[in-house]
């Protein structure tokens, strides 16, 4: 039986890394575990949830175009929060820093409770409470299965 594939890692070049570390650090928890410079003043760094850098990583690439998503694009990185009041305060940390793209929504399965947040190159970042997905149950229990 062959084994099929597993996804490591997603790579998206950034027009300011320093402020995408910062924004996926603060919004998402994420942290450092590699860098590299390639060339001259151009970073690598490869950042993961606590504890998962050996499981999954997003790889931000500097020198990036930035640029916004098109009306009606719905493609987005999707992130899943221990419960309604941190997507909650997540919703309103973006309102306040002008990033709030989706405002809080409370949809049936498998949607979930959910907000959408815009990072520095203009990607969509969903924040998720309920779906079927991640490492909570509907109680915010770590360990589901």
């Amino acid at each position: 039986m062959t084994k099929h594939p597993s996804l490591t890692h997603l790579a998206l070049h950034v027009k300011d890394l320093e402020a995408s570390l910062a924004f996926y650090r603060g919004y998402c928890g994420l942290e450092a575990v590699h860098s590299r410079e390639d060339e001259p003043g151009v970073r690598t760094v490869w950042i993961a949830e606590p504890g998962r850098g050996k499981d999954f990583v997003f790889v931000l690439l500097e020198g990036g175009p930035g640029g916004r998503q098109r009306e009606g694009d719905l493609s987005h990185l999707g992130f899943a929060c221990k419960d309604r009041q941190s997507v909650d305060h997540l919703a309103a940390k973006a309102d306040a820093e002008g990033r709030l793209l989706w405002p809080v929504t409370d949809a049936p399965p498998p949607l979930g409770y959910f907000c959408g947040v815009r990072d520095p190159d203009g990607n969509q970042v969903e924040f998720s409470f309920g779906q079927p997905l991640g490492p909570y149950d509907r109680d915010g229990r770590e360990g589901k299965a």
